[in-house]
């Protein structure tokens, strides 16, 4: 059950990211993760009110946390993004999201079978491989620094939402998912990039924000279900997704390395699903 739910999280982060993206094309990558953050809170207020849970201070308190790495990952992503340095970020802040979780999991004592390391082994390059845009260019510098500060958002995101109990119920999603909004306009603001939304295209990050609650929601059941190294893996194949919605709908030439990639992704799903 962990690793078919972990499964539908990658599988809707990586639609939230491809239609999210979509959308940045025609207008402004911040306004849409604005609108995606504020529809993200408000399906998790949705689902923490429909559902039963006790949440105690330090839930809550893991749920911020959770929300100020989505906000902290996002805004190196973007920036990264906007400086056309994707081809270094996205494969490095992939990576992150994926090992460091891994090693808070086994550090709180989880200890994985051989299958599920096999699994890791084969997916952390598969991961990287997918995600990486062959002749990226921008600073290689500044964007392996993107890229780690990324990548410890993201891990620091599915780290703390693992140790969320599932007597809590969904009112620590709805806190990260909160924070993680006001970390979108904040960051913008900052960096002085409008994020309020002026452009009708903008409102698909309504569908964004819808996807990326179920994911998070699904993500966290995995982790409640199973174990933190299992569901971290396995979600942070979601850049898989994303290339292959791109190939299929919008029929982008996936490279070799991707090909490759997508299927040590495949691999590890194979592996993990066997343990």
């Amino acid at each position: 059950m962990a690793v078919l739910l972990s499964l539908a999280a990658a599988v809707a982060y990586g639609l939230s990211d491809f239609v999210g993206g979509l959308a940045a094309r025609r207008t402004s990558a911040w306004p849409v993760a604005f609108v995606g953050s504020t529809v993200a809170f408000v399906g998790a207020v949705g689902l923490a009110l429909l559902t039963e849970g006790s949440p105690t201070r330090a839930d809550l308190g893991w749920g911020a946390l959770a929300g100020v790495g989505s906000g902290v990952g996002g805004a190196f992503l973007y920036r990264g993004l906007a400086a056309g340095r994707m081809g270094v970020v996205a494969p490095i802040s992939a990576v992150g999201a994926a090992v460091l979780p891994v090693c808070v999991g086994i550090a709180a004592g989880e200890r994985p079978d051989l299958f599920v390391w096999a699994g890791i082994a084969a997916a952390v390059p598969g991961i990287w491989l997918v995600s990486r845009e062959p002749g990226g260019s921008g600073d290689l510098a500044a964007g392996i620094l993107d890229g780690v500060l990324a990548g410890v958002g993201f891990g620091l995101l599915f780290a703390a939402m693992g140790q969320v109990p599932e007597a809590a119920g969904f009112a620590p999603l709805a806190v990260a998912q909160g924070v993680g909004a006001v970390a979108v306009a904040l960051t913008a603001a900052v960096l002085g990039a409008r994020w309020v939304p002026d452009h009708p295209s903008q409102a698909w990050g309504a569908v964004a924000g819808v996807l990326s609650t179920a994911a998070a929601a699904a993500f966290l059941l995995a982790t409640q279900t199973g174990l933190l190294t299992i569901a971290s893996v396995v979600t942070s194949l979601y850049p898989a997704v994303t290339i292959a919605l791109a190939a299929l709908v919008l029929r982008e030439r996936v490279h070799a390395p991707q090909a490759l990639g997508l299927a040590l992704c495949g691999l590890a799903v194979g592996l993990v699903a066997a343990a």
